[in-house]
């Protein structure tokens, strides 16, 4: 008796925690903050430097086409909930009962139109924008749930996870040099509709949970401190992040909650979750040993011991100069302007038990 309750013992102790509340799927749209390999569904092409080593080393020992170390957010979450990892929904032969990722690399909330209107079109080089995405979602449908009746019920018990949206339709203007901050600045209320109207069209398809994440702190990112540098403190907060960008930032989201909060009240069926993913980030940055970190600005992979971050554009993790450090586990940023495999861990636990998710995905 003693014997077999030891080894009932050692099965629960090593056996993952699976949660008691379950979903039928989970269903992801983004850029490459969750994208899981849409641009490498057949190898990852030799001019994509997120798709070489030592991208995915941590976890897979390979490039998956995830832009990090090992897993991004999503696979914990899958993971949580039981669920497999989320295929990329471009996979050929794909089995999407389970989940599907329609996220890629690069992808805009605007349309191209939109940015050719602006002259940015040459900034845009991926068609994957939020509406796309979503008709991709649509196509697969018939073969995750059959009749339209079918799949609302299915949806209804799935939970979907929107963004972030919004990073590339600011880093395209940016990094070009030719539009101004204060004329981004108008682009977000449009940003912002755009994003909600999407949500709205998955409530309509039967989505009932969907959790919609903000931008990142993009001014606290080693990409943003080593192109656009100041010598005046004080356009840095007092984390070392520079200001303008976060205020950007903070912009978005500030707009992007009042969004989400409208959404709910017009579907108080629905359950909304706004993900803050700024707070936590800076957090990190602020106290990465709260999160089981040592470095918060500093870069794994890209020009070990260049500047005061590691980085160097001419350097990027992936391209054949480029050098990784020996414990990404350490680290928040793994490449300039994605995190580590550690720090989307810590991020997911933010969003399921609430401490940066409203409401936490777990209810």
């Amino acid at each position: 008796m003693l014997k077999a309750a030891a080894v009932l013992f050692l099965l629960a102790a090593v056996s993952p925690v699976v949660s008691s509340q379950s979903y039928n799927a989970i269903f992801s749209f983004g850029d490459s903050i969750s994208d899981t390999g849409n641009l490498c569904t057949n190898g990852c092409p030799s001019w994509l430097t997120t798709g070489q080593p030592p991208y995915g080393n941590t976890y897979f020992r390979r490039p998956t086409g995830r832009c990090t170390d090992g897993r991004i957010v999503i696979d914990f979450l899958a993971d949580h909930f039981g669920l497999p990892m989320l295929p990329p929904s471009k996979a050929s032969g794909g089995e999407f009962k389970k989940g599907a990722n329609m996220a890629i690399i690069g992808a805009t909330t605007m349309d191209f139109d939109f940015f050719q209107k602006h002259g940015l079109g040459n900034s845009i080089w991926n068609n994957g924008p939020l509406g796309t995405q979503i008709q991709w979602f649509q196509q697969l449908t018939p073969s995750i749930c059959g009749t339209d009746s079918d799949c609302k019920s299915y949806f209804n018990n799935s939970l979907f996870i929107v963004g972030e949206f919004g990073g590339n339709d600011y880093n395209a203007p940016i990094f070009s040099g030719k539009v101004s901050m204060a004329e981004i600045r108008t682009w977000v209320p449009q940003i912002i509709d755009t994003i909600a109207s999407g949500v709205e069209t998955l409530i309509g398809l039967g989505a009932v949970e969907v959790v919609v994440p903000g931008v990142l702190p993009i001014g606290c990112f080693p990409l943003y401190l080593t192109l656009y540098p100041s010598s005046n403190k004080d356009d840095y907060d007092e984390i070392g992040c520079l200001k303008s960008f976060n205020d950007l930032s903070s912009y978005h989201n500030d707009l992007l909650k009042t969004a989400v909060s409208r959404l709910q009240s017009k579907y108080p069926g629905a359950r909304l979750m706004y993900a803050d993913f700024y707070a936590q980030v800076a957090d990190m940055v602020r106290s990465p040993d709260k999160f089981g970190l040592k470095y918060g600005l500093k870069v794994c992979c890209g020009a070990g011991g260049q500047g005061s971050y590691n980085y160097n554009n001419g350097k990027r993790c992936g391209m054949p100069e480029s050098s990784a450090c020996d414990d990404p586990e350490n680290y928040l940023v793994w490449d300039g302007i994605h995190l580590t495999d550690a720090a989307y861990n810590a991020i997911a636990d933010g969003w399921l038990d609430g401490t940066y998710c409203s409401p936490g995905i777990l209810r």
